[in-house]
């Protein structure tokens, strides 16, 4: 299903007519270009949890900051409780469910349950009310107004810091089409993916991305990975100031660090400071955090108090986004199988599955 809200947007929105107190009407600055909302577009997401919904927040605000005229649309799996928040920053938030989804979707995971995340990402080649798209991350940050990604053509994206043949997919631009998507289910479960992820599978899908149209590989501004060492130092200095929007790829998120709100500092658990472009980026993401995603949250800024659903936000001196462990009855674990809402990205993954049978067997 779908949140929107616009009509909420639109009732805030609306001026306040009549009456002694109203405001007389502001004329339009006529020096101020004012573009209009693009409705046939958008920018995509993906949070397959509530920590990585700390993430999409502020990610959309990020977007909304640098006045995007685009649509922001966040894809969510059934393990997310935080819809109202959500919402409240997108204009649309729409559940995936793999295991309540149509034939040929159900039927791919059945066959590749390892590729769940990655299946569930594909699913925005299914939203054809819009005409073209770019899907970011969770985990990226936008520094730039960056809608002029919506003249490029699929699949653009950024290469890889590790493979340039092979682009990142965490950027990228896309046009929605139920042939596309079907393609890929049936590519995914043909052939599976090279590095068991998305960008594994969109690679060898679009297999012909480093040779066929230059204009399709975005510049690298556009997918700064933040935590990179880079080797060549000179253009990091003359091009890195440019970026467009930096990437917090590797499993350190900005959310496993600690941010001091009294001094705006960062540190990161059980890790090095990093280069110094990678703390400045997360001091950027904390401060958007803190201001801006934190308060959607009406209970956040009581101390030791509950913060985002199925987190904990504490502390007064330093702030942590930390994953509330509470583990299910058996009874809410039978109730979930029976209704079809496997945790199939956690414990219920192919993966630890197949864990607790060679146990069994051996």
């Amino acid at each position: 299903w779908r949140l929107g809200t616009e009509a909420a947007r639109e009732r805030r929105g609306r001026g306040r007519g009549g009456g002694s107190g109203a405001r007389p009407r502001q004329e339009p600055n006529p020096h101020v270009l004012v573009l209009p909302p693009v409705t046939t577009q958008a920018f995509v997401t993906l949070a397959t949890n509530d920590i990585y919904c700390q993430g999409a927040l502020v990610l959309g605000l990020s977007l909304r900051n640098h006045k995007t005229t685009r649509k922001l649309v966040v894809l969510i799996t059934p393990q997310v409780s935080s819809l109202d928040v959500l919402s409240r920053v997108f204009d649309e938030v729409i559940e995936v469910n793999l295991m309540d989804s149509e034939d040929y979707i159900h039927l791919a995971f059945l066959k590749r349950p390892e590729l769940g995340v990655t299946l569930t990402k594909l699913h925005c080649w299914t939203l054809t009310h819009y005409s073209k798209c770019v899907f970011l991350d969770a985990d990226t940050l936008v520094l730039h107004n960056i809608d002029e990604l919506f003249d490029r053509e699929e699949l653009s994206a950024a290469p890889d810091p590790g493979w340039p043949d092979c682009f990142n997919s965490g950027v990228f631009v896309f046009q929605p089409s139920l042939e596309t998507h079907q393609l890929l289910l049936q590519h995914a479960t043909e052939h599976g993916s090279f590095d068991g992820a998305d960008q594994g599978l969109l690679n060898s899908f679009f297999s012909d991305w480093p040779t066929a149209d230059i204009h399709k590989h975005l510049p690298f501004i556009y997918n700064l990975t933040s935590n990179a060492a880079y080797t060549y130092s000179p253009a990091f200095q003359q091009f890195g100031s440019s970026a467009k929007v930096v990437h917090f790829l590797g499993s350190t998120k900005p959310w496993n660090c600690t941010y001091d709100p009294q001094t705006g500092s960062v540190s990161e658990q059980g890790a090095g400071s990093g280069p110094p472009q990678h703390v400045t980026f997360l001091n950027l993401w904390w401060r958007l955090f803190q201001e801006g995603a934190r308060p959607l949250y009406p209970t956040a800024c009581a101390q030791e108090r509950q913060g985002p659903a199925g987190l904990r936000v504490s502390g007064r001196s330093s702030v942590s986004i930390q994953e509330k462990l509470q583990e299910p009855s058996s009874e809410e674990e039978r109730k979930k199988w029976e209704e079809g809402r496997m945790d199939y990205m956690g414990k219920d993954a192919f993966a630890r599955i197949q864990e607790k049978l060679d146990r069994f067997l051996h």
